[in-house]
């Protein structure tokens, strides 16, 4: 299988402990944290993915917004600089260690999280950044 993904939400995966907006939101992603964790490719789209479009309730879902679709906009572009290679809708990544272990780093030093800067949830994933990631739930089993 493959876990579909918006660009923003490759930044969001380095720093998830099990935190969102409504309980069912937080399942959710926990059941796509242990799919990742296993190793499971990741597909790049464009707008809603697994994480958000099970719980969307219609077109005026906060995923569907400009400063969200910038997010994501950000976001592929500081990830493909790292990576070396396009990341854009249909692009394909394993989430292994060695890649989550690079992201990760790059996210604490701050070099790929231009996508992050408005996001409500910023602090929360600076505290797990300056923690070391430790309890974050996307990890290599």
């Amino acid at each position: 299988m493959t876990v579909r993904l918006r660009a923003h939400h490759l930044l969001c995966m380095l720093t998830f402990v099990g935190e969102g907006y409504t309980p069912a939101f937080t399942e959710n992603y926990i059941r796509i944290a242990r799919r990742l964790s296993s190793g499971e490719e990741i597909e790049l789209v464009d707008g809603p993915d697994d994480i958000c479009a099970p719980l969307l309730s219609g077109t005026a879902a906060h995923c569907h917004n400009e400063s969200v679709v910038a997010r994501d906009r950000a976001a592929a572009q500081a990830v493909g600089r790292l990576l070396g290679m396009a990341v854009w809708k249909g692009t394909r990544i394993y989430p292994d260690a060695a890649l989550l272990k690079r992201l990760r780093r790059n996210f604490a030093l701050g070099t790929i999280r231009r996508a992050c800067d408005e996001c409500e949830w910023s602090e929360l994933c600076n505290d797990i950044a300056e923690r070391g990631f430790t309890d974050v739930l996307v990890a290599p089993s």
